[in-house]
């Protein structure tokens, strides 16, 4: 008995194969495609939240320049000074951000006695005058003739800038703030 080929039993096995090779290399790049959709998911996750990180870096800055004592006395001086952030905590600068350019004081307004509540510590320091030991000032006119107190409301604006170095990029956070300040320092930093 001799055997004859079965011509389509050959094409059967050598379709399966070619069916598989090509299963086998779309599943290949759906996996190369899903890894590299992740990892550029992943850095864009990562740039965002070294940009938030360098915003509150420089909010930080503006914070703690406002709150600074010396702020309404010399500006510039605070200005000059660099403020360093740690975020994670491990001791080291992560970010550092510079008030560039220097605050500026936009509008100063005297404010007037009659606007002061005398029940409030904030407000009593501003009727106080140095000329009478610290006591209060009883007549608003032994302060100044026009009825203004010893302080004054200021507005600046303040820009804090940080180089983020993760993203390669510079926040810039812009910020105005309204500051009461005394009289003196006001007529010395805000023209």
């Amino acid at each position: 008995m001799s055997r004859t080929p079965h011509p389509s039993r050959d094409r059967q096995s050598g379709a399966a194969l070619f069916v598989a090779l090509v299963l086998l290399f779309v599943m290949a790049w759906l996996s190369l495609s899903a890894f590299r959709i992740s990892r550029q998911q992943l850095q864009i996750v990562g740039n965002s939240q070294s940009d938030q990180q360098a915003l509150a870096s420089a909010q930080r800055a503006i914070d703690v320049t406002i709150s600074s004592n010396e702020f309404s006395k010399n500006p510039g001086g605070v200005a000059r000074i660099p403020v360093a952030t740690d975020i994670d905590g491990n001791g080291d600068a992560d970010y550092t951000a510079r008030l560039d350019p220097q605050p500026k004081c936009v509008r100063v307004r005297p404010i007037k006695t009659m606007e002061l509540d005398i029940t409030r510590a904030g407000d009593r320091v501003c009727l106080q005058s140095a000329g009478t030991g610290g006591n209060l000032v009883v007549a608003p006119s032994e302060v100044v003739a026009a009825g203004d107190s010893l302080c004054a409301n200021s507005e600046w604006n303040i820009a804090a800038a940080v180089d983020d170095p993760v993203s390669s990029s510079t926040i810039t956070v812009n910020q105005g703030v309204a500051v009461r300040i005394v009289a003196a320092d006001a007529k010395n930093y805000c023209k």
